[in-house]
């Protein structure tokens, strides 16, 4: 079967999109990406990937980015399409026209995750998540399948299309775990990776620094999601005992998580984040590490059910150190409960059982 994903929005070697579920696909189905980032066409992994060009601006790329993907997949004629960003779902909306068979992947949930919007006052973020409900409910019915990132997320599109089922964002088994990596030689540091914004707590976990009493240091690898929050934040009075790392790759990644004691994830608890499963939680628990993360429900029910790490209230900067202080203190304690994760991994939260679903899910679709 011919294959195309598409994203106006996310990097051309998205983990999700290009590392899991197109390099699954195309193992048995000719498969292409269409991106839309300015770093022209490439093949890697036996993937095509199709280079629209990049615009700067919003609006741009809503309506004149979305347009040139639109005629990039005509022009591919593939057999199924399979999109992964809200603004796409015009588009998915004119290939159902066309006759073809379109897959629409919710990362997130969109009317929730309006409300996080700090360019929109809260007149607008209800009007406008309200609006988003009702035209995701017209559209989702319309395609041929719902792919989403988590069983909630799933669980809403249920009611809107039988066809929905839910691949979740696990690690690929040992991508990042260090089977060399001898826990008393780590260094006494922990670790936050990902994209670096207000609401995944980088302040609170800068004024945590005030609150420690062992001498751990804190790694910082992502980037800022905008220049005025990063100034903000390097303003602060403990920025310079941050160890700053900026983005790094995944072999990067896995040389720091084997050096680290801890991984933190700390999203505050908002509307869209409390259902969210973040890969960050299960990538670190791949490589074999304690998890510091935010104590909503669903967290504590993977963390805390697991024996893998430790919840707490991501707003309040003592407890995090508390947590950071606790697990240096206690290294045959942080160890065990790097043990119990990897463990985790390996039965349950892994991509190998999620690829196989994804792959007897586009078998369904494409009878």
């Amino acid at each position: 079967m011919k294959i195309t994903h598409m994203t106006s929005v996310h990097s051309r070697f998205d983990i999700r999109i290009f590392l899991k579920e197109c390099s699954a696909l195309q193992k048995e189905h000719e498969v292409s990406l269409i991106v839309a980032d300015g770093k022209g066409n490439e093949v890697k992994n036996n993937i095509t990937i199709i280079d629209v060009g990049i615009l700067t601006g919003r609006l741009n790329r809503i309506f004149k980015t979305t347009d040139k993907v639109y005629k990039k997949a005509l022009e591919l004629d593939a057999d199924l399409y399979h999109f992964h960003d809200p603004e796409l779902i015009p588009i998915g909306l004119k290939l159902k026209k066309k006759g073809k068979l379109v897959i629409f992947d919710a990362h997130e949930d969109v009317p929730k995750q309006i409300f996080s919007k700090p360019y929109l006052n809260k007149f607008n973020k209800i009007i406008i998540s309200k609006l988003f409900t009702l035209y995701e409910k017209y559209a989702a019915a319309k395609f041929d399948g719902i792919i989403t990132a988590t069983p909630s997320i799933r669980n809403k599109f249920l009611k809107l299309n039988k066809n929905t089922i839910d691949i979740n964002n696990y690690p690929i088994l040992g991508e990042l775990h260090n089977k060399n990596a001898n826990w008393h030689e780590k260094e006494k540091q922990v670790c936050y990776v990902g994209g670096i914004s207000d609401i995944r707590g980088i302040a609170e976990m800068v004024d945590s620094i005030s609150h420690l009493t062992t001498n751990t240091t804190m790694k910082l690898a992502g980037n800022f999601s905008d220049k005025g929050l990063e100034n903000k934040i390097k303003s602060m009075k403990n920025w310079h005992k941050i160890d700053e790392l900026g983005f790094l790759n995944r072999g990067e990644t896995k040389e720091l998580l084997s050096k680290s004691i801890a991984g933190i994830v700390l999203y505050h608890p908002l509307p869209n984040h409390i259902d969210a499963q973040p890969n960050k939680i299960f990538e670190y628990m791949s490589a074999g590490i304690p998890v510091i993360a935010s104590n909503f429900t669903l967290w504590k029910d993977i963390v805390v059910r697991n024996h893998c790490g430790i919840c707490i209230d991501p707003l309040n900067p003592k407890e995090i150190a508390d947590a950071i202080d606790y697990l240096s203190n206690n290294a045959d304690i942080a160890e065990e409960m790097g043990n119990n994760g990897l463990l985790a991994v390996n039965e349950k939260y892994n991509w190998d059982i999620e690829q196989n679903k994804l792959n007897k899910f586009y078998q369904q679709i494409g009878r």
